[in-house]
C-alpha cells in the first residue's frame, strides 16, 4: 500500500502535463491533474490552435481576390469578425471536453482547482483539501510578458485577443516575434491598419537572416508598418476610447488596440516552489536535468515552465519521456537536436537545423543553395510576392545542416524536409531525389 494519495500529481494541464498523466497512468500509476483554468493548456485554449484558425481565415481576404484571375466571378466580400470568433471559441471548446475524456478514459482524475506546493511530495488545492504524492510534475507553461510602463494596463495580450468583442481598425503590436508578426498578418488580412513596434532593430531573431529579412520586406509591401529601435514610453487613452501611443525616438501613434507580444515567462508566480526547495536559474525557469528532474528528487518539470524548447510538440516529447523514465522504467531523453519550427505569418515561413550564421560559427567552411522564385499560383494571381528557399550544407561532408524557407505552405513542406535533417541526409541525397513536378517543394531537390 502506498503511503500517498497519488503516485503522481500534475500541475497544469496543457499539451505536455496531459501527456505525461496519460501515458503514466498507461504505465499503471494512479493520477490526478489540477488546472485553474481550462484542460488543454496555451496550444489549445489561448495559442496555436486558435490562432491558426484564425490564420486560415485570414487567407480568404487574398484567395478571394486572386480567385478573380482564376475565373471566378467573386462578388465584394464582408468580413464579420464575431462569426469567425465565436467558431473559433466553439471549436477551443470542442477540443477541451476532448482533451477532458482522454485524460478520463486513462483514469486519470482531474481537478479543476489551482494547485500550489507545500513540500517536496505534498500540493495544496485552491478549495483547501492538501493532497500527497509520490512524484510530483509541474507542468504550468508560460505566460505572457506584460511590460510595464505608463499606461500599460491598457493594453493586452495574446490571452485575450481571441475574444475581442470588435475588429479594431487600427492595430499596434509590440515586439518582433513570432506571436507579433502571426497577429500583424492576422489583422491586416482583416482590413486593419498594423504597426509593429519593436524596441530591438530586427524581427525573429534567431531564424536565418536571410528568410526574416524576406518577410519584412513583404510584410512592408503589404502595407505593414514598422518601427524598430523604439521602446514604449506612454500610452494614454483618448476621449473617444481609443489610445495615444508615445514610443522613443519616432512619432506617436493614434491605436484602437495594442497587443503586447512581447515574450512568455514561466508561469510560476505563487506555485510555491521555494517552500518545496525547487531551484530556477538566472532566466526564472525551473532547472532540470536530461530527465526533466529538478533539483528535489521527487519534482520534475515540463514544458515551457523550464529554459527550453518553447513548442508544444517538444513539451508533449518531454511529458512522454518523463512518464517512459518515472514509470515506465524505460529512462528515455528528450533529442533536442533539429527540432522544426514555423511562423504562420503571410506568408508562413519554417525551419529546421542551422541558420547561415549559425553554422558558419560551429562548422567554419560551409555551402549555401537558395531558391528565389515566383510560385506558380502568385504569377497568375498576378502577386508579385517570391518565396525564398535555403539550403546550409557542411562543407567537409556534404551532410545538410539547415533548411529556411518562406512561401505558401513552407510549414507543410519543411516537415517532411525535416526528417531528412534529422537523418543527416547529403545534399547529392537531395539531388539525386526525382522532382515531383509541378510543385514549389520541388525546388529542394533542384537546388544550385
Amino acid at each position: 500500500m502506498s503511503n500517498f494519495d497519488y503516485d503522481l500529481f500534475v500541475i497544469g494541464a496543457g499539451s505536455g502535463g496531459v501527456r505525461a498523466a496519460r501515458i503514466s497512468a498507461g504505465h499503471g500509476a494512479k493520477v490526478a491533474i489540477a488546472e485553474e483554468h481550462r484542460v488543454g493548456g496555451t496550444c489549445v485554449i489561448r495559442g496555436c490552435v486558435p490562432k491558426k484558425l484564425l490564420v486560415y481565415g485570414a487567407h480568404f481576404a487574398e484567395d478571394l481576390h486572386d480567385a478573380r484571375r482564376f475565373g471566378w466571378d467573386v462578388p465584394e466580400c464582408k468580413f464579420d469578425w464575431p462569426t469567425l470568433r465565436d467558431n473559433v471559441l466553439a471549436e477551443v471548446s470542442r477540443l477541451e471536453g476532448i482533451y477532458g475524456e482522454t485524460l478520463g478514459n486513462h483514469h486519470v482524475e482531474i481537478i479543476k482547482e489551482r494547485a500550489v506546493l507545500t513540500g517536496p511530495q505534498s500540493v495544496k488545492l485552491a478549495g483547501g483539501r492538501e493532497v500527497t504524492a509520490k512524484t510530483i510534475l509541474i507542468a504550468t507553461g508560460g505566460w505572457p510578458i506584460r511590460p510595464e510602463f505608463p499606461g500599460s494596463e491598457f493594453g493586452i495580450t495574446s490571452n485575450e485577443v481571441f475574444n475581442l468583442e470588435e475588429m479594431p481598425k487600427r492595430v499596434v503590436i509590440a515586439g518582433g516575434g513570432y506571436i507579433a508578426n502571426e497577429f500583424a498578418g492576422i489583422f491586416h488580412e482583416f482590413g486593419a491598419k498594423v504597426t509593429i513596434v519593436n524596441r530591438g532593430d530586427q524581427i525573429l531573431r534567431g531564424y536565418d537572416e536571410q528568410i526574416r529579412d524576406r518577410l519584412l520586406q513583404i510584410s512592408m509591401t503589404k502595407g505593414i508598418e514598422f518601427r524598430f529601435n523604439a521602446p514604449f514610453q506612454e500610452i494614454t487613452k483618448n476621449d473617444d476610447g481609443t489610445f495615444h501611443v508615445v514610443m522613443k525616438g519616432c512619432d506617436a501613434i493614434d491605436a484602437d488596440l495594442v497587443l503586447f507580444a512581447t515574450g512568455r515567462a514561466p508561469n510560476i508566480k505563487g506555485l510555491g516552489l521555494d517552500k518545496a526547495g525547487v531551484e530556477l536559474n538566472e532566466k526564472g525557469a525551473i532547472k532540470v536535468d536530461e530527465f526533466s528532474k529538478t533539483n528535489v528528487e521527487s519534482i520534475y518539470a515540463v514544458g515551457d515552465v523550464t529554459d527550453r524548447i518553447q513548442l508544444t510538440p517538444v513539451a508533449i516529447r518531454e511529458g512522454q519521456a518523463f512518464a517512459d523514465t518515472v514509470f515506465g522504467k524505460k529512462p528515455t531523453k528528450v533529442d533536442y537536436a533539429s527540432v522544426p519550427s514555423a511562423v504562420f505569418s503571410h506568408p508562413p515561413l519554417a525551419g529546421v537545423g542551422m541558420t547561415e550564421a549559425q553554422a558558419k560559427n560551429k562548422l567554419g567552411t560551409i555551402r549555401t543553395y537558395t531558391s528565389d522564385f515566383r510560385p506558380m499560383k502568385n504569377v497568375l494571381a498576378n502577386r508579385n510576392e517570391r518565396a525564398l528557399y535555403k539550403m546550409v550544407v557542411d562543407a567537409s561532408n556534404d551532410v545538410v545542416v539547415g533548411l529556411h524557407m518562406i512561401g505558401p505552405d513552407a510549414p507543410e513542406i519543411l516537415q517532411a524536409a525535416a526528417v531528412a535533417v534529422k537523418a543527416k541526409l547529403t545534399k547529392a541525397d537531395f539531388d539525386a531525389t526525382v522532382a515531383l513536378h509541378p510543385s514549389m517543394a520541388e525546388e529542394l531537390v533542384l537546388l544550385k
